[in-house]
């Protein structure tokens, strides 16, 4: 490669590295599954027990166990490698979506506890193909501008995968039960697992032994992630308070919560935009600038749409919030990728990523307390200053030696 497109890399070129378009292929196909699954699994428990008590009860099940059980998952991938973990983690993940499937396929024949018990063990079983992907990444991309590259693609992707994912869900329970669409997210899962494990860029990825598992030496292996996992929590509670607010907002400017799809699309549009123009930029900033900029600026644009009146407003304001999330977040799984031993790499975007699902799901909740007491606008501002005291946060964490896009040395702040 040219010493040129070594400092511009393009898109193509990420994808002209061996063996990457198989095994993102197959990653994707994979990882589809995490934005079918989800939803046919809340439609097909609501439809066996009759209850949506009892159908929010299992998805946080589902949740919790598949969202907090990630750093364990991603250090027996570290430990033991990709084949090795990732074929066993998807055999079971389907086999018990399979078996949800068959128990939730008919109302009322299921108890709510087998439907809870088995959906919790699905959630603790999910494979983390995210992370163990962004590591790939790592090793076929080690040029750091080409990393950058490839990590941004693969956020775009993923942006892309939990919209269309849903989307299908939707035509498919047009003329299938729901439990179709779980049966879909297993056979997506083993399908694309398949796929992956048996690309000869995964099969080479060595198993990184003892240190790489729990315990005292795993720890040691992950110091160093204070600032990525910090910045992630901050977005993901930014988007889980965002989602209740532009329902609330769309349904008390007449337009009905039905029209809050659209602003949450331009949510969307706005992170792809962004993601492909963070990988675009040859960056001469350090990666710990621009994640504390990052934050400041989705924060900026928080406050902002807190002073939007109609709903064409908020799109905008919402869609450049959305400029500064993909950005965001790949910028904090390539300082965790830099910052981590390489036989802890999956572990940490893991964490990353346990950050960014954490945060959601606390940001939902404080959303519900909020809107029975603020008004939208000025819950949009508090978000919004709760993303510039996350910024102020990941600036004043000490940082290592910086080196290209990311730190050469563990910063103090330990995770």
């Amino acid at each position: 490669m040219s010493s040129t497109s070594v400092a511009r890399p393009s898109y193509a070129a990420v994808l002209r590295i061996p063996h990457a378009r198989r095994t993102f292929a197959a990653a994707l196909l994979g990882r589809l599954s995490y934005g079918v699954a989800p939803l046919s699994v809340m439609l097909a428990v609501t439809r066996a027990s009759g209850s949506y008590a009892v159908a929010g009860v299992v998805m946080a099940l589902f949740s919790g166990t598949s969202v907090f059980l990630s750093p364990a998952r991603a250090a027996l991938i570290d430990r033991h490698g990709p084949r090795r973990a990732l074929v066993p983690m998807a055999a079971a993940h389907s086999a018990l979506l399979g078996l949800l499937a068959a128990l939730a396929w008919r109302p009322g024949v299921a108890s709510p506890l087998a439907l809870g018990v088995v959906t919790a063990l699905a959630g603790a079983c999910t494979p983390p193909l995210g992370p163990t992907m962004r590591a790939v990444w790592g090793r076929m991309a080690p040029d750091r501008a080409l990393t950058q590259r490839a990590y941004s693609l693969d956020a775009v992707a993923e942006e892309l995968l939990f919209v269309s994912g849903p989307l299908l869900v939707g035509v498919l329970v047009g003329f299938a039960p729901p439990a179709a669409g779980v049966l879909l997210g297993a056979g997506l899962m083993v399908v694309g697992t398949a796929g992956f494990v048996s690309s000869p860029v995964v099969r080479a990825v060595p198993a990184g032994g003892r240190e790489a598992g729990p315990g005292a030496a795993g720890r040691r292996v992950l110091r160093g992630l204070g600032r990525p996992v910090i910045a992630a929590a901050g977005v993901g509670l930014a988007l889980g308070v965002l989602d209740l607010l532009v329902v609330v907002f769309a349904g008390g400017s007449g337009h009905g919560a039905g029209s809050a799809a659209w602003v949450l699309a331009a949510l969307s549009a706005g992170s792809a935009v962004g993601g492909l123009l963070n990988g675009a930029v040859a960056w001469r900033c350090a990666a710990g600038t621009r994640l504390a900029v990052q934050a400041a600026g989705l924060g900026l644009a928080l406050c902002a749409a807190a002073l939007t009146q109609g709903l064409g407003a908020l799109a905008v304001a919402v869609a450049v919030a959305g400029v500064f999330v993909s950005p965001l977040i790949t910028t904090a799984y390539l300082i965790a990728d830099e910052t981590a031993a390489p036989e802890a790499r999956v572990q940490a975007g893991a964490w990353v990523n346990t950050a960014v699902n954490a945060g959601s799901t606390a940001g939902a909740a404080a959303a519900g307390v909020l809107v029975g007491r603020l008004s939208v606008g000025v819950c949009f501002a508090v978000t919004g200053g709760v993303m510039l005291l996350t910024a102020l946060a990941v600036a004043r964490t000490a940082p290592g030696r910086e080196k290209g896009y990311g730190m050469s040395r563990t910063p103090r702040v330990t995770l």
